[in-house]
């Protein structure tokens, strides 16, 4: 039911953690899949093109170079972006611009490049924004990343209703989500377990459940999804003031 056999999928930033889960699950389903990144690693087992998404000529020459070479583009995830944590007082205003182009205006930069191949195909075509809850609670050390993906969320429901019924636009917004930088970020195994025991679900995501979400948005199962956000975060998180009201730290725990 999730069979891509055919489909040619591009993912920004598809060579390591979230990317590459992505890339791996659209292959497993039978989909020809292109990754891009500003350096090939040495390693990787997906077609790879050279592309910086800020650059608006890369951008361009990236989608026609994997239409010329494979006579379609199917399915685009708008995967690439981050921020490292900087406090919003000490941020300068290149390091906020920065960030705000990768995580918002990259995405609209590709996608538009895309739209304009999937609308002249017969069935169209599909767009996944890899978003993030950041986009929809506070995010501090990192405002200027919050504030792209939230950005990122509204775009994916103006560009659903301006792109339809060509071509459908969604988001996923991951919650903590296991990469190879969470071990340093979270200050070892002990902080992850600690950051994991706030979470409803009581684990970290992983790179394969956001894949498995994106995989169920490019396939015809969503066919009637368009504009959408499907948030990927266990449960959420306990209120904060539940935990300062039971002061004993019952309030982080399951309740019948």
């Amino acid at each position: 039911m999730l069979d891509l056999s055919g489909r040619v999928a591009l993912v920004t930033g598809g060579t390591r953690g979230i990317g590459a889960a992505i890339a791996g699950r659209l292959a497993e389903e039978g989909a020809h899949v292109v990754v891009c990144g500003r350096t090939e690693p040495a390693s990787h087992p997906f077609e790879f093109v050279p592309c910086d998404v800020r650059d608006p000529e890369q951008v361009d020459s990236l989608v026609s170079v994997t239409v010329e070479r494979h006579g379609r583009l199917d399915v685009l995830v708008n995967n690439a972006g981050g921020s490292p944590e900087v406090p919003a007082a000490s941020a300068s205003p290149g390091f906020n611009r920065a960030i705000i182009e990768l995580n918002l205006l990259a995405p609209l930069l590709v996608a538009t490049a895309a739209n304009a191949v999937m609308q002249r195909q017969h069935d169209g075509g599909v767009v996944v924004n890899i978003a993030s809850v950041s986009g929809l609670r506070p995010s501090p050390g990192t405002a200027a990343y919050g504030a792209a993906k939230a950005g990122l969320i509204n775009l994916t429901q103006s560009l659903a209703v301006e792109w339809a019924p060509k071509v459908r636009v969604n988001a996923v917004s991951a919650g903590l989500v296991a990469t190879e930088d969470s071990l340093e970020h979270y200050g070892g195994e002990d902080g992850l377990a600690r950051v994991a025991a706030t979470v409803p679900l009581g684990r970290f995501g992983e790179p394969a459940d956001v894949a498995n979400a994106v995989a169920f948005l490019a396939s015809p199962l969503a066919s009637y999804v368009s504009g959408a956000n499907l948030v990927l975060h266990g449960g959420g998180e306990w209120p904060a003031f539940l935990r300062a009201a039971h002061g004993d730290g019952t309030a982080t725990e399951p309740r019948a």
